[in-house]
């Protein structure tokens, strides 16, 4: 509501009051090839238009190497390089979580609302909803049953819960077919044979 708080800035590839580097939440560019460990997507469900506050972010600061200054992450001090981006209702945010945001106090008359989610790559969780539900239809994923209900292979291959893609993981193409990377069949016996079980 009008007057609502915001909240300090944080994130960072290189956390924003420590200064360490946080590999959970870091940007990388290496050889032409993107990577962010956790992407967000901010979907605005009402209008944020310029002064009324809400989402901000530090542009460029997913490439930093440095701490904030002083004062910066209350923001207290160097206010210009804190941008409050102006958005429609269903527009859609989409930043990486090692770039340094927050939320500016809020000043429309109009009720805030949004929906954040948040992907992170196939091996990590950023979450703990996958240990609840009732273990699926393949008996290898953890939500409830009727979220698979009319899904396709690829759809149900972005529900699978982390685990690193070499232990038969489906990897959707980018053609959206769904390929199944495994290990060679002497390791897989190997590994029946030691741990008495498909998987280590």
């Amino acid at each position: 509501d009008k007057g609502g708080e915001g909240f300090q800035l944080h994130g960072g590839t290189v956390d924003c009051t420590s200064g360490e580097y946080n590999s959970h939440l870091a940007y990388t560019c290496h050889n032409g090839q993107i990577r962010s460990a956790l992407l967000g997507c901010n979907v605005m469900l009402v209008d944020h238009n310029p002064g009324d506050g809400g989402f901000c972010i530090v542009p460029g600061s997913h490439k930093s190497n440095f701490k904030m200054p002083e004062g910066m992450v209350d923001g207290l001090m160097h206010q210009e390089y804190i941008v409050q981006p102006a958005t429609k209702a269903g527009d859609v945010v989409l930043f990486s979580e090692g770039t340094v945001h927050g939320a500016m106090g809020w000043n429309s008359d109009v009720q805030r609302r949004c929906a954040l989610y948040r992907f992170a790559p196939a091996t990590m969780a950023y979450g703990r909803s996958y240990f609840q539900g009732d273990a699926g239809p393949s008996g290898t994923t953890m939500w409830p049953e009727k979220f698979y209900e009319d899904l396709n292979e690829a759809q149900r291959a972005v529900l699978e819960p982390p685990y690193a893609n070499r232990l038969d993981r489906p990897n959707i193409r980018e053609d959206g077919s769904v390929e199944i990377t495994e290990r060679s069949g002497r390791k897989k016996q190997h590994d029946k044979d030691v741990f008495k079980t498909k998987y280590f």
